[in-house]
């Protein structure tokens, strides 16, 4: 009964991440949702800064901490091992949703494009930046990075895998495609207002810091592995030293991690 309900829990979690990530997208699009990343009333420009920083701040401590491995080996003494993956989900897409409820909108443009062939181009270019993030979810494992292949194995009764390096695809030209794909979505925009900047400045600094804890992590995880890795490949930019020296198969790589899309 332990394992059903850790199971109901996890798909509850990963339900509760899908439909957060598809507002996320209508959010900071300014499509097909009520509130958007400039909309809502506006509010003193000092009153919006403290409390939009505020909001990314909580987002990033709790993406941050909670996906550590010292938190984890101390999480994991109150929750069980199975769920503990779900019960971060769940916990960023809370604090995701507490960002779009309680957001101040910046709605002062910086730059906007008025001819609306153009605006379409850029704006289908920050949908194929959401489409990175999603199709590297899957090139590794997009149900383990979500929580419900943990509960999946618990309610079978079988260990998880060892986690096994490997660069599929995009991750032999960039070691954070992931990352790589949020930086192309937040920042190609047609319309550029103030709060839209703010965001992408802050959310951009947040994920290069992101990669240095990630990267210390999958060090220690993979050793010499991941620092030749690191050596071959560039960690945004798709770019790579060489061509004929990566391996095509072994299964955590950069976005293993746990802490992905942190």
């Amino acid at each position: 009964m332990g394992r059903f309900i850790a199971f109901l829990y996890g798909l509850v979690a990963y339900f509760a991440f899908f439909v957060t990530i598809l507002y996320a997208i209508g959010f900071v699009s300014g499509l097909l949702v009520p509130k958007t990343i400039d909309s809502g009333p506006v509010v003193p420009l000092a009153e919006a800064l403290i409390v939009d920083l505020l909001l990314m701040a909580i987002f990033a401590i709790q993406h941050s901490v909670m996906a550590r491995k010292r938190f984890k080996q101390w999480w994991t003494q109150f929750v069980p091992p199975a769920v503990e993956r779900s019960t971060y989900v769940l916990f960023a897409s809370l604090a995701l949703v507490l960002l779009f409820w309680q957001w101040r909108p910046l709605p002062w443009p910086v730059w906007q494009i008025a001819n609306p062939r153009i605006a379409m181009v850029v704006l289908a270019i920050s949908f194929v930046g959401w489409l990175i993030v999603f199709t590297s979810t899957f090139l590794i494992n997009h149900f383990e990075l979500f929580g419900v292949h943990q509960v999946t194995t618990n309610l079978a009764g079988r260990p998880m895998p060892v986690p096994r390096f490997r660069t599929p695809l995009y991750y032999r030209f960039v070691r954070h495609p992931i990352y790589l794909g949020f930086i192309v979505a937040f920042w190609v925009s047609p319309t550029m207002t103030l709060g839209h900047l703010l965001f992408a400045a802050v959310t951009t600094a947040y994920i290069l810091v992101g990669i240095l804890l990630e990267e210390r992590d999958l060090v220690e995880l993979f050793g010499d592995e991941y620092r030749r890795y690191q050596h071959r490949v560039s960690m945004l930019v798709p770019w790579r030293r060489s061509a004929g020296s990566m391996n095509p198969d072994p299964s955590a790589s950069a976005a293993i991690a746990p802490s992905a899309p942190d």
